[in-house]
């Protein structure tokens, strides 16, 4: 059975950095694209970043220039590196990954993680 697990989330000040970490475990064939989101109470799910197998990344405009998504394919991990925090980057965060295993493909998500930032 495929899990995305997370781990990195946090409390920080505003200013701060957090790094989440994603990996993939289970039986799979290959991993597609990996990507990052988030909730905040009371907003919609936000994609914040993605990267296909191939490399190739998109962020939204919230995040660019303070976010930067990688993945390490020896791994089966995808990181987000967060920088300069604002208060208004609290939210759960998910990874979620399009997994090609022996029977289908799919997308699956991680379990979420918190971040924090206090002003």
């Amino acid at each position: 059975q495929v899990q995305l697990v997370e781990s990195g989330g946090g409390s920080v000040h505003t200013g701060g950095s957090l790094r989440l970490s994603c990996a993939a475990s289970g039986s799979f064939i290959s991993i597609n694209g990996m990507g990052w989101f988030r909730r905040a109470p009371g907003k919609h799910r936000e994609l914040l970043a993605a990267i296909s197998s191939g490399g190739n990344i998109n962020y939204a405009d919230s995040v660019e220039g303070r976010f930067t998504i990688s993945r390490d394919n020896t791994k089966n991990t995808v990181y987000l590196e967060m920088n300069a925090l604002k208060p208004e980057d609290t939210a759960v965060y998910y990874c979620n990954a399009d997994i090609q295993d022996e029977r289908k493909r799919g997308y699956y998500w991680g379990q979420g993680t918190q971040v924090t930032v206090s002003s």
